[in-house]
């Protein structure tokens, strides 16, 4: 069998991300320079002279023209902790080279921080992952079909009416040579035309043409300035269906991520960041070495998210 080009990349090896981000001073000088790349710029009067000093363990600069004092990690999503930086910057490390990602408890024992601490972490990178994902809209050729995550409860209905179960559009779009390119996972209040449309208008660019099975609703994409073309399944089953071999792979690839990796989790509260997660790293899967400094850069530049906010619901059902 060939071996899978993307499948077997080297990545960013553990003495490698050690050597570069081991101690905290190598971490302070690498969020600097990510935060202001061409030197301190103040976030009040754009001054740049300034003076460094200690906030306790942290890095403060003072800017000389307004005498502001800006923390190293105002602004961004490390604001408030009182975890040190290499604690954040192994975990961006274990989250972007995790391939089928990483529970929050076996952060906590790679971090060596207790559970509520490794779940807020977890978290709070999901949701910067989440936030990146928001900036991407599919275009071109673009699958889509209907996903579920949840498992009927016990006594309750069946399928598509379960209470337990939270609806998402799985959507993967493909280059001129039918691959897949980008890969879009979004939690739905239903599966209705009115959902859809919404759904289209904000994930998929005017002009794209999409595939999907008979489900009615889809048809709704056209709404969004896209063309349709539906394939009735009449009962047949995925792998007799060759037109929807990626949509099917990514699908597939999902299950195995989640049920391998998380004994359980809210769907209801959090379906949005778990799989925002997943796409975030199939997105970037073509340069595994880049992603932590990727992910690092997004964190940089994400707002703060104090507990209270990240434990409010992204989707209610």
């Amino acid at each position: 069998m060939k071996m899978n080009r993307i499948q077997f990349q080297p990545g960013l090896s553990m003495p490698e991300f050690l050597k570069d981000y081991g101690a905290e001073a190598q971490c302070e000088q690498a969020l600097e320079r990510v935060r202001w790349p061409e030197g301190f710029c103040c976030p009040r009067c754009e001054g740049a002279g300034h003076s460094v000093l200690r906030d306790g363990t942290r890095k403060v600069f003072q800017c000389t023209r307004c005498r502001r004092q800006t923390s190293l990690i105002a602004g961004t999503v490390f604001q408030g902790t009182k975890l040190p930086l290499t604690t954040w910057f192994l975990a961006i490390y274990l989250i972007s080279q995790a391939k089928t990602g990483l529970s929050a408890l076996a952060l906590r024992r790679h971090l060596g921080v207790s559970y509520p601490t490794a779940w807020l972490i977890h978290h709070k990178l999901m949701q910067v992952m989440a936030d990146r994902e928001d900036r991407y809209v599919l275009d071109g050729k673009v699958q889509v079909d209907d996903g579920y995550l949840g498992g009927e409860r016990t006594g309750g209905k069946v399928g598509r009416g379960s209470e337990n179960k939270v609806p998402f559009v799985a959507a993967v779009s493909l280059t001129e040579e039918d691959h897949p390119l980008r890969v879009c996972l979004t939690p739905v209040a239903g599966f209705t035309s009115e959902a859809i449309s919404a759904w289209a208008k904000d994930h998929i660019a005017p002009g794209s043409v999409v595939f999907s099975d008979g489900l009615a609703c889809f048809g709704a994409v056209t709404e969004a300035g896209c063309s349709h073309q539906p394939t009735v399944m009449a009962g047949r089953k995925p792998k007799d269906v060759p037109e929807f071999k990626w949509i099917n792979t990514v699908l597939g690839n999902l299950k195995t991520s989640l049920s391998g990796c998380y004994h359980a989790f809210d769907f209801q509260k959090y379906a949005r960041r778990y799989l925002a997660a997943f796409c975030y790293r199939f997105n970037r899967r073509f340069d595994l070495r880049t992603l932590p400094q990727r992910l690092l850069v997004a964190a940089a530049f994400a707002r703060p998210r104090p507990l209270r906010s990240i434990r409010i619901a992204d989707v209610h059902c």
